[in-house]
């Protein structure tokens, strides 16, 4: 039995406890602790935690949201469960025997509300009793969601009783994270991902105890986001009208998050990677489609936003204050992109007239001191590519995060300069490296770069184990650790749709989940049959998950080592 990612502290017996679903499902209780002094179960938990946590946006019903939380959990193990023969020798399974058995007698939540303790919003203690009495403790319903999470895990499938059982009865955790932002960065622009495809990567973000979805939601090959005051974005910019996120979709999305403590925050990519746009709105765009596209851009087609244009900032702003008010309501956190800036195309706008940075750099910062404060009265978090602060040397507000992606190097160069980051280095979390590269060879071309064995820009292919090798606090002082927010894997969406989504995302995402939540680890056997449950439980919620390890190897602990 085991539970991913591992807690701080886990201490399991060796009683089988029941879940009776062919009885009264046991009763929740809720009870509310006005907390006005220390609080006991807290102390000594993490002396140090990332304060990056959820920024509550949407008034919720603490009761409410935990009672909801718990019909989940029941369905969770006596719905979605699984029976772990896998993870024993062949001829040697064995379970409780069905018949006279300790049920699950009651489900008790004690939320101590204080306003002293929000770095702990996220921190839970879990005690199960030989009994049948569970008692969760938590400072914020987020930290009951996440110690009903694991919860869920202790609990198997039975072959005889449709009673689901833990094994391990009496159980004490007391857990909390390290990084408060535990994020996914999802591509939906460049092929057909829907608003369905998505719900169940929120559910197993869930599961694996992650906190932020980031929606890269437009690029220059298509933009599927609708914009009401801006009517044809999305009717001209998206690939078709079957693959517009509506604003209801939207919505739904991000409600849904919420509700499994998820907080879906929305990416538009400026200026750059914006030829989108130009299907609607052509003026605004500069370069668009221009050949050869790889002197114009990274990816075709070529295309980004004029730099010293005012139908560029009126564009903005009204894209901006129709979106913000929407997304606001759930995210603290937007994405205001940055990356990637192809300066050669400035050559052919016509506001600029040159490549040059000396040139590009004051309009580059007019163009985000604009966006930002467009975006100021809706309280947004910026969230920014590298690009902008260490190749352009842009200034920012100190509340500003900035992704790295191109190295572990890059993470640290900008907590060198006083700035928050969050790591995801493409050596270690981009999952979409290692299939191959998408382009095509030029036949007119003899010195094409495409050619075998055809690799793409990172590769090789990130595997699981390469993923929960990363250590984010390597070359990282103990003065700049607190400038470090979190981390997010990426998926971009060259080669990812919505048929093969779950498969490039699980369960490596897991894997970078586990650092997330706990800082560097070592890898060990134990760790691979860890995650090899995790996986079975996300295939036992219809995810199509991709395997761990060889099944002999489950069966056969401590043989598959060298």
């Amino acid at each position: 039995m085991s539970i991913w990612p591992l807690p701080w502290e886990f201490r399991k017996g060796s009683k089988p406890l029941w879940f009776p679903k062919s009885k009264d499902v046991p009763p929740l209780i809720y009870t509310p602790i006005i907390a006005r002094d220390k609080i006991p179960w807290l102390e000594n938990l993490l002396d140090e935690v990332n304060s990056d946590a959820i920024n509550e946006r949407v008034t919720v019903d603490p009761e409410e949201f935990i009672k909801c939380a718990y019909e989940r959990f029941v369905c969770a193990i006596t719905v979605q469960n699984f029976v772990p023969r896998k993870f024993h020798p062949r001829g040697e399974f064995s379970e409780p025997k069905a018949g006279n058995k300790p049920y699950v007698k009651k489900v008790v939540v004690e939320e101590y509300r204080s306003s002293e303790f929000g770095q702990y919003s996220e921190a839970y203690t879990l005690e199960v009793s030989e009994d049948g009495d569970i008692l969760v403790r938590t400072i914020s319903y987020r930290g009951c969601l996440l110690a009903l999470r694991s919860l869920e895990q202790l609990f198997y499938a039975h072959t005889v009783s449709v009673d689901p059982y833990t094994p391990c009865a009496p159980i004490t955790i007391r857990d909390c994270p390290v990084f408060g932002h535990r994020g996914l960065l999802l591509d939906i622009s460049r092929n057909q991902i829907l608003p369905n495809d998505v719900l169940n990567t929120i559910e197993a973000l869930s599961l694996n105890k992650f906190n932020r979805l980031h929606l890269h939601a437009t690029d220059s090959q298509s933009w599927p986001l609708e914009i009401p005051a801006l009517p044809e974005l999305a009717r001209k910019g998206a690939y078709d009208e079957r693959q517009i996120w509506h604003t209801s979709d939207l919505l739904d999305i991000q409600n849904y998050g919420l509700l499994r403590g998820i907080e879906v925050y929305i990416e538009v990519d400026l200026p750059s990677h914006a030829a989108a746009i130009g299907h609607a709105y052509p003026e605004l765009i500069t370069g668009h489609n221009a050949q050869p596209w790889h002197k114009y851009a990274l990816e075709p087609p070529a295309g980004q936003l004029k730099l010293n244009s005012p139908e560029v900032s009126t564009f903005l702003a009204t894209l901006l204050n129709d979106l913000l008010p929407r997304t606001s309501i759930f995210s603290s956190h937007f994405h205001f992109g940055g990356d990637e800036l192809n300066r050669e195309i400035y050559n052919l706008d016509p506001t600029v007239k040159s490549s040059s940075p000396d040139v590009l750099r004051p309009l580059l910062q007019k163009f985000f001191d604009h966006v930002l404060s467009v975006a100021k009265p809706y309280s947004q978090t910026p969230v920014l590519y590298e690009d902008v602060l260490l190749e352009w040397g842009l200034d920012f507000p100190k509340s500003a995060i900035f992704q790295s992606w191109r190295s572990h190097e890059s993470f640290t160069a900008i907590l060198k300069k006083g700035h928050k980051a969050l790591f995801g280095p493409a050596s270690h979390w981009y999952l979409d490296q290692g299939y191959g590269s998408w382009l095509d060879p030029d036949p007119e071309n003899p010195d094409t770069v495409v050619k075998p064995p055809f690799l793409d820009w990172a590769s090789p292919y990130k595997n699981w184990r390469q993923i929960y090798s990363y250590d984010p606090f390597a070359d990282v002082s103990e003065e700049q650790k607190h400038l470090i927010a979190g981390g997010e894997a990426c998926l971009w969406g060259e080669l990812t749709d919505g048929v093969n989504l779950e498969q490039k995302l699980w369960p490596r995402t897991a894997a970078a989940g586990e650092i997330l939540w706990k800082g560097p680890m070592k890898l060990e056997e134990s760790t691979t049959r860890r995650l090899a449950e995790m996986r079975e439980r996300l295939v036992a919620k219809g995810l199509r998950a991709e395997m761990v390890q060889m099944e002999w190897s489950l069966r056969n602990e401590g043989c598959s080592r060298m």
